[in-house]
């Protein structure tokens, strides 16, 4: 599957989209047929499968509301700076804005890299206290060794 290729009818039906928008598509550069590209009369666009998967990328994003102008900034921003395959990123829409999630980063790609905010990963905080709670305790237990010169205390 992911190594056959899709006429643009195909490409259309697949992804949920008419033919006239994914010629526009084409056209306009937003995606472009990897497989084949249309290079005169009579010649036919082939799409591949990873292609296919960025159309249903920008049908999404269009049907939450961005516009397209939106959409093509952001595929511009993946392109440039997102080096995974398109479909593994992770994108958070709010309204208009479009942040994409970037390891541990939150980039609003609708307004080039503005209001980067910062993910705060939380699954390492409780590895984080219990390695400081067995090194408090195990300094603890140290210095009270030292006190009463190395003796044990009775529970």
């Amino acid at each position: 599957m992911k190594n056959q290729t899709y006429s643009g009818h195909q490409a259309a039906a697949i992804v949920g989209i008419s033919y006239r928008q994914l010629d526009y598509w084409a056209r306009t550069n937003l995606i472009r047929p990897s497989a084949a590209d249309a290079s005169g009369s009579g010649s036919r666009r082939q799409y591949s499968y990873k292609d296919l998967l960025e159309l249903k990328v920008v049908k999404k994003l269009l049907d939450s509301g961005i516009k397209l102008t939106s959409v093509r900034d952001v595929f511009a921003y993946m392109r440039e700076h997102v080096d995974t395959e398109i479909s593994s990123a992770h994108i958070v829409i709010d309204g208009s804005s479009v942040i994409l999630c970037d390891g541990d980063n939150l980039v609003d790609v609708v307004r080039h890299g503005q209001g980067v905010l910062n993910v705060l990963p939380l699954s390492g905080v409780k590895d984080e206290v219990d390695k400081q709670i067995v090194s408090l305790d195990f300094a603890s237990k140290s210095r009270d060794g030292d006190q009463d010169g190395g003796s044990r205390r009775a529970v």
